[in-house]
């Protein structure tokens, strides 16, 4: 299992982004800016996870840790 964290900060193109925090990122948000989303086999559940808590939100997988699911 690993633990993804979602950027409560959007970025420029109106995404949260959710981050890997087991392999770590480049560009982790800081920790004041984490919003933990628990424990998952990959990106595809936890971005299903963060999608489906805030189902309003434009939510993408991280370019660098969560290439998978990076969809924009």
């Amino acid at each position: 299992m690993q633990s993804f964290v979602v950027n409560k900060n959007v970025q420029s193109n109106g995404d949260y982004e959710v981050h890997n925090t087991t392999t770590g990122c480049s560009f982790m948000p800081l920790l004041e800016n984490q919003i933990p989303l628990g424990n998952y086999l990959n990106c595809v559940g936890a971005v299903a996870a963060a999608r489906a808590r805030w189902a309003n939100e434009q939510i993408n997988g991280c370019y660098y840790c969560c290439t998978p699911c990076h969809t924009s």
